[in-house]
């Protein structure tokens, strides 16, 4: 690639390392109208993994009915072999089942932390969705498998409006107590402020959630991804979620649009001396070639260094 480069400037108290988690494959195709060929697909991860992105979520084993460009769940997997290690999303235990059959080590599980939202995407009221997210973290620990946790809805929701700081740190505590590893908060249609952000985190932290086990995931509805997620590193947030090319948004959320471009995350952070492991213009080029199969603008980091 050609261009410039971030000039890289610490900033004392800032966390000297972070962890980025790659959502593009399964978060960001799910949303996009073009039906990705799965070999396209296993290209896409496998450029992702070789350009040292630690996770990379691969697909979901969601209803065909719901997601069609995710029903080649099981053929990707087949297809990545020792990749399997990088998580899946169940939405319940035949999900967990179908996921199992096909190799998957580890797995994500996702509430609303809003009673509307889960009845549309869910079709079942919160309570309830919480308890199967529950038993699925469960039995997928019985297996031997890994499990995370998403809490949609976190930030607001167009059917709700506000959403209760203390109902968010509810629903983490309960998928923390279940098993999960880590909870991931969700900007889901990218309302987040940056004292927003900061205000969630610390009631999460009151109400006995360790930091550690917290990561932000944002999308740029409103511009404001960037932003939050500097608001997420002075509270000391060391995982943040991204997608390769900002693709996606939520099918079930229609004023939701992309997602933070794992691009731009990642020139944000090794602009301030803060280690991923990550090669920005390998993760540049493999977006440039899956937003082009998509007909999508590629992110403004990736126009940047093209030139």
């Amino acid at each position: 690639m050609t261009g410039p480069r971030p000039a890289v400037y610490s900033t004392p108290g800032f966390p000297t390392d972070v962890r980025v988690y790659e959502v593009g494959p399964r978060d960001g195709l799910q949303a996009e109208a073009t039906l990705v060929p799965t070999h396209v697909k296993v290209r896409f991860i496998k450029e992702l993994a070789e350009a040292g992105l630690p996770v990379v979520e691969a697909t979901s084993f969601v209803s065909p009915k719901w997601v069609p460009q995710l029903s080649d769940a099981a053929e990707v997997l087949a297809e990545l072999g020792d990749l399997t290690s990088h998580p899946v999303l169940v939405p319940n235990m035949r999900g967990l089942e179908r996921a199992r059959e096909s190799g998957a080590k580890s797995v994500a599980v996702f509430v609303s932390a809003t009673e509307t939202f889960a009845r549309k995407n869910l079709n079942m009221s919160r309570a309830s969705a919480c308890e199967t997210a529950m038993e699925v973290v469960a039995e997928a620990i019985k297996r031997g498998m890994t499990a995370r946790g998403y809490v949609s809805m976190c930030f607001g929701d167009p059917w709700e409006g506000p959403v209760g700081k203390d109902t968010v740190a509810e629903v983490s505590r309960q998928l923390l107590d279940a098993g999960c590893y880590e909870i991931s908060l969700g900007d889901t249609i990218g309302v987040a402020t940056a004292g927003h952000v900061k205000a969630l985190i610390d009631e999460h932290v009151q109400g006995g959630v360790p930091l550690e086990r917290l990561a932000l995931h944002f999308h740029d509805t409103y511009g404001q991804a960037l932003s939050n997620v500097l608001a997420g590193l002075q509270a000391g947030i060391t995982c943040f979620d991204a997608s390769t090319g900002g693709i996606g948004g939520c099918p079930f959320a229609g004023s939701a649009t992309g997602n933070l471009a794992m691009e731009e995350l990642l020139w944000l952070l090794h602009g301030l001396g803060i280690s991923t492991g990550v090669d920005l213009d390998a993760v540049v080029r493999a977006g440039q070639t899956i937003t082009d199969l998509l007909g999508r603008r590629p992110s403004r980091i990736a126009q940047a260094m093209a030139g």
